[in-house]
């Protein structure tokens, strides 16, 4: 499958915050939306990084308090890893797991098209697998029906 289809099935809505939004703040964005992480904007509206659950977790073991004032620009990361729609499952299992990422931004022409987590990979996986073992017992079923017609 590709991203399009996971795009299509869970929707494009992307949870965004700005690069001086504190990092308390961010935490409540996403325990509100019941997400690991959101996409941080610039200025100028675009993508400029990406600021996860395990970030803020480290900036308050590290900082302790003082770090849920801080802003989502100084713990978010910069060098985002994204996708496309094109982008097979394969393909997002083989980044998020060698980047050790969660959340892939679905990005195409410098526009932010949506965001695909593990778990909307897991789901769209295992989708394929019930469909294949569906077809296969079906085609099992009609093998034997066929056998015993003959005899």
């Amino acid at each position: 499958m590709q991203v399009s289809g996971i795009i299509e099935r869970k929707g494009d809505r992307v949870v965004a915050v700005l690069a001086g939004t504190s990092v308390r703040d961010v935490a409540e964005t996403l325990r509100k939306e019941r997400i690991g992480a959101a996409v941080v904007k610039g200025e100028d509206g675009g993508l400029a990084g990406i600021i996860s659950e395990r970030d803020i977790v480290g900036a308050i073991a590290q900082h302790g308090e003082p770090a849920l004032a801080m802003p989502a620009s100084d713990l978010m990361s910069r060098s985002v890893v994204t996708c496309t729609r094109q982008s097979s499952t394969e393909d997002l299992m083989e980044q998020m797991s060698a980047g050790r990422i969660r959340h892939l931004p679905v990005v195409e022409d410098g526009a932010l098209l949506g965001i695909v987590s593990v778990s909307d990979v897991v789901d769209s996986v295992l989708s394929e697998l019930r469909l294949r073992a569906d077809v296969l017992r079906e085609q099992v079923v009609a093998a034997a029906t066929r056998s015993a017609d003959e005899d």
